[in-house]
């Protein structure tokens, strides 16, 4: 529920109230009963935090192919390195 900031036009009585957004607002001030209880105009009371979207997310650019060191190594390619160990002379 919103938090809305009123004041009274005719004692300048200030209240932060906690209300729905479908009750009507309020109109009697409730310190002086004058029908001058009006809503003020404030600053939103969010915060956005994370790392939320930004517009760079979605540009339309297809996206990088996989680098060459990162495809799978056939076995005959892994096995070259072992048998050129197991041959070598000291």
């Amino acid at each position: 529920m919103p938090i809305y900031a009123y004041r009274c036009g005719s004692c300048g009585h200030a209240k932060d109230v906690l209300q729905k957004i479908s009750d009507a607002p309020l109109t009697v001030c409730p310190s002086c009963g004058a029908p001058a209880f009006s809503k003020q105009l404030t600053a939103a009371g969010f915060q956005l935090k994370g790392t939320g979207w930004y517009a760079t997310d979605f540009s339309g650019r297809a996206s990088a192919p996989a680098a060459a060191s990162d495809a799978p190594k056939t076995e005959a390619a892994s096995a070259a390195p072992a048998s050129a160990a197991a041959t070598s002379d000291f």
